[in-house]
């Protein structure tokens, strides 16, 4: 099994998806266990100081002025854990709730937080044993970390509150801990807050979602190209020169990306030869400038990501020269923005691939090809619902796009004033991925389809690869109607798992 070691400079995306949907080992460095050493011996020197400390002797928030005496702050470091973990509504998924742990342990080996090794060591072990926290829905504002799910993460450390064991049932996490020999900690100063205090859950969703949208931003180049096929159009408005004079890379590597696809094609120009089409219309024409933007705003988000891997977010830090600090590294603001972006570009991605699907149905539109691709228009209605599917789809988009960082709510007792809404931003995020998924397999349902009833012409042979790998896969060719459901079902399964993908680019290579 793959083993990830975490060190003090942080960690990569690879290294994320690996433990959080990979099921990677986690081992801690000797570097690390070094530096939470040295952090914690700093951490104990402040708490033995009669001066208060914020995080070490004081309470938390709102409640920061009150000094906590040495035999309380156990207790505190407790209970602060306790009354974070309030959160409610449908468990979050496990893929996220390791990857929140395992993003809050980075933080915790690099130093700056003054939590001791042993319960670093701990955290890992938890992820070893396939132990999963319950996480809820609703809990975090985005700010002072993603507070409510990481404190039922720390509550599990702590042998309270339940989890999901490797077996896939939730038991108390106490009976989980001890089945897998792993001794609860017992929090001390600063450790409960330094377990809560960080961006992990947002940043976590935002590496998997950037993931997933490298392989959507490829499957919808391949769509798009096969809706030119099936439509008659031109490749020569995705000729590199065209794309060098106006020079965004991710138009550029879309242009590309179709034009390697549609290579070889016996039925791009035809509307060349009968007028009065002059051009295509612009969801054709268009379609490298707008899932373009979307790819350079993925390239901007995976910088912000990476700048994120590689920090330390806690409040208050340890630093070098020994001082701990209150700082606001804690704020979602970064990760927040990215998402509701990504957000913004995958529903106009989903957007533009509804209008080919839609012209491929019209027979008005689609230059020959009969009504709604039916196989006998009036006794069949062929496609018409699924594209209806598709326009929900698209709608549910739309709704996902309005951005939850524009949004802020006081908690606190008006400390926390000003809040990221970082981990609804993150949600949503989830949900829009999981619906461009779908309208990326409607266009390629109805595409293929339509490239089929193209008697006589002979589609590019990393089209007929397509072709050929879906109906393999299950997702049916032209015939009268059937239930349609399962065709839908299989075509989102051969985006979503990647087959699409991989039958393109067992022609052409692989794709930018």
């Amino acid at each position: 099994m793959h083993t990830v070691v975490v060190g003090t400079s942080g960690v990569t995306a690879s290294d994320v998806l690996a433990v959080a949907r990979g099921g990677a080992r986690i081992e801690l460095s000797a570097e690390a266990v070094a530096a939470l050493a040295a952090a914690r011996e700093i951490v104990d020197a402040l708490a033995a100081k009669p001066e208060p400390v914020y995080g070490v002797s004081t309470g938390f928030g709102a409640l920061a002025t009150r000094h906590i005496s040495q035999e309380l702050r156990a207790q505190l470091q407790r209970n602060i854990v306790r009354s974070h973990a309030a959160g409610m509504g449908p468990r979050v998924e496990r893929e996220v709730v390791r990857a929140l742990m395992f993003l809050r342990l980075k933080t915790v080996c690099s130093g700056h937080t003054g939590v001791r090794p042993e319960v670093a060591q701990t955290m890992a072990d938890v992820l070893n044993a396939g132990i999963t926290p319950v996480v809820h829905e609703y809990g975090s504002l985005g700010c002072s970390g993603d507070l409510a799910p990481l404190s039922h993460c720390a509550l599990t450390l702590m042998g309270e509150g339940d989890a999901e064991g490797p077996d896939g049932v939730v038991r108390p996490a106490g009976e989980l801990l001890a089945a897998h020999g792993i001794k609860p900690v017992e929090l001390r100063e600063k450790e409960g807050l330094a377990l809560l205090n960080g961006t992990d859950g947002m940043l976590g969703m935002l590496i998997m979602a950037l993931a997933d949208l490298d392989a959507l931003y490829k499957s919808a180049d391949i769509t798009a190209a096969l809706s030119l096929e099936a439509l008659l159009g031109t490749d020569k408005v995705l000729a590199p020169e065209l794309h060098a004079i106006r020079p965004h890379p991710g138009q550029i590597a879309s242009a590309a990306n179709m034009l390697a696809v549609l290579k070889g094609s016996g039925l791009t120009g035809h509307h060349q030869d009968d007028a009065p089409r002059v051009q295509d219309a612009y969801s054709v024409r268009c379609a490298p400038q707008v899932a373009g933007a979307g790819r350079d705003t993925v390239a901007h988000a995976r910088l912000v990501a990476e700048r994120e891997l590689a920090s330390a977010v806690d409040n208050p830090v340890v630093l070098p020269d020994g001082r701990v600090e209150s700082n606001g590294n804690f704020h979602g603001a970064p990760v927040a923005y990215v998402l509701d972006f990504l957000a913004v570009a995958a529903a106009d991605l989903g957007s533009i691939a509804e209008r080919r699907t839609d012209r491929l149905l019209d027979k008005n539109r689609s230059h020959g090809l009969p009504p709604f691709l039916a196989d006998d228009a009036g006794v069949d209605s062929g496609l018409m619902i699924a594209q209806y599917t598709q326009a929900a789809l698209v709608s549910e988009m739309k709704r996902l796009a309005v951005p939850a960082s524009a949004d802020s709510i006081p908690s606190s007792a008006m400390q926390e004033d000003h809040v990221s809404m970082g981990w609804s931003a993150a949600r949503k995020l989830r949900t829009a991925v999981g619906n461009l998924t779908r309208i990326i397999a409607i266009e390629l349902y109805a595409a293929t389809r339509a490239i089929e009833l193209r008697e006589g012409l002979t589609p590019a042979p990393a089209s007929q690869a397509v072709i050929e790998a879906a109906r393999a896969a299950g997702v049916r060719g032209a015939g009268p109607d059937r239930f349609l459901a399962p065709d839908l079902a299989a075509a989102d399964a051969f985006v979503r798992e990647g087959h699409l993908l991989a039958a393109a680019e067992s022609v052409t290579g692989p794709l930018r």
